[in-house]
């Protein structure tokens, strides 16, 4: 796989996006900047303009209409994908260090940190799709705060009515969207923070990294943990490949503890795991710090990754990948 090198960004990768379609991926990073690329070809569109911070979090509706970014300068911001103009924003007392849409684009969850004496806060935010979308609500539909350790990443669940969340002390939480009533809680669900959190295709299961050396698969619903996935690394991301028996996870050491001998042990590789016999099955190597943040192609065919280089890295999979025999000698039941 010779991977395609995008250069866009002067500091290190926050987190990546492909679109539904999979034909854009969204780039952002500490510089501020956030870029939109042709995942083909690795072709730059343009920028969405306007943070004043460290852009944190971002993510894209169903339709590629709507675009929405989360930033260090205290705004959750609403963009239109093809023209980037900014639409709305709107303006917190701490930085937003996570945003999500949910499944039908008509609803936005978010996570504001806890600092100077705010509280962390997770609000949800009903949508106006009608017209160009400047006509926002500046108040959320439901608003709560995580009891304990804060909240670090979320997501919409299986529908709109209940949010997943991951947090500080390593414990993966399912919130009612609207009363923010704790439904379910898997307090040792990790040991240390959750970094990262991305649902499966149809939402039923999902995956999670963190700083204890782990990547987790869990059930949407109960929040039992499926399968665990050990490195000898802290993680920063992991995703979930759509069409194979995959789960694609990355990390590294903290830039401040990174030697030399960091990149030659190949603690920057983008690490692939079977999803069900929990075996590792390749690396793939090419960033000179941590993996941030990864992508996959909703098709499947190719993968991205965001680098505290500040590069962003697309693979698209070899004819072999898709030849292999994801289960060995043992063919799988239609």
């Amino acid at each position: 796989m010779r991977p395609i090198l995008l250069q866009g960004h002067e500091r290190s990768l926050t987190q990546i996006k492909y679109n539904k379609e999979g034909d854009l991926l969204f780039t952002a990073s500490k510089d501020l900047r956030v870029n939109v690329w042709y995942s083909q070809n690795g072709e730059r569109l343009g920028t969405y303009d306007g943070h004043n911070g460290s852009v944190w979090s971002i993510d894209v509706d169903y339709e590629s209409r709507f675009f929405i970014t989360g930033s260090a300068d205290n705004t959750l911001r609403l963009w239109s994908v093809s023209t980037g103009k900014e639409l709305f924003q709107w303006e917190f007392p701490t930085a937003v260090k996570r945003v999500a849409f949910s499944e039908d684009g008509d609803q936005i969850v978010c996570i504001t940190e806890q600092r100077m004496g705010h509280q962390g806060a997770i609000r949800v935010f009903e949508i106006n799709r009608s017209g160009n979308g400047t006509n926002q609500s500046k108040e959320p539909i439901s608003m709560f705060h995580p009891i304990a350790s804060k909240a670090t990443v979320c997501a919409f669940g299986l529908d709109t009515s209940t949010i997943i969340t991951g947090h500080e002390s390593g414990k993966v939480a399912l919130y009612d969207a609207k009363t923010g009533d704790e439904i379910k809680g898997n307090q040792r669900a990790h040991s240390d923070v959750v970094t990262d959190l991305q649902l499966s295709p149809d939402r039923s299961y999902f995956v999670t990294s963190s700083k204890d050396k782990t990547a987790r698969l869990h059930d949407s619903r109960t929040l039992v943990v499926l399968k665990t996935y050990p490195t000898e690394t802290p993680l920063n991301s992991a995703a979930i490949a759509p069409t194979r028996p995959f789960v694609l996870i990355g990390g590294g050491q903290e830039a401040m503890n990174v030697t030399t001998t960091s990149a030659r042990q190949g603690k920057f590789e983008t690490r692939f795991w079977h999803k069900i016999f929990e075996e590792e099955l390749g690396r793939v190597k090419g960033h000179f710090g941590p993996i941030n943040t990864l992508a996959v192609h909703p098709s499947g065919k190719s993968y991205a990754s965001g680098g505290e280089d500040g590069f962003v890295r697309v693979h698209h999979f070899d004819e072999s990948y898709f030849r292999a025999k994801p289960y060995g000698d043992i063919e799988p039941i239609d």
